[in-house]
């Protein structure tokens, strides 16, 4: 996850930030809590971790276009084993 995002979701105040420095509406610093917002991108990095590692939608797409069941319950298994390997904390 990327940090300016878990700034941007916890500090909904916060609308720009240039490398460190956060900034609110009225372009005046603002500030942010770095726990508030390391916790966020640790509660939700499985997010990424998953999106990476799933196998492409075509290969289910695909396997329903066919009717070839055995292609869905693979595609569905690889999902899982996804899951599986990145739980949600």
């Amino acid at each position: 996850m990327n940090k300016h995002l878990a700034i941007y979701a916890t500090h909904p105040a916060i609308v720009t930030i240039h490398g460190d420095d956060a900034f609110d509406a009225d372009g005046n610093p603002a500030q942010y809590d770095e726990t508030v917002v390391q916790a966020y991108i640790n509660a939700n990095s499985y997010k990424a971790q998953r999106a990476a590692e799933y196998p492409p939608m075509t290969d289910y797409l695909d396997g329903v276009v066919k009717g070839d069941q055995s292609q869905i319950d693979k595609y569905i298994s690889d999902c899982r084993a996804v899951k599986a390997k990145y739980p949600k904390v």
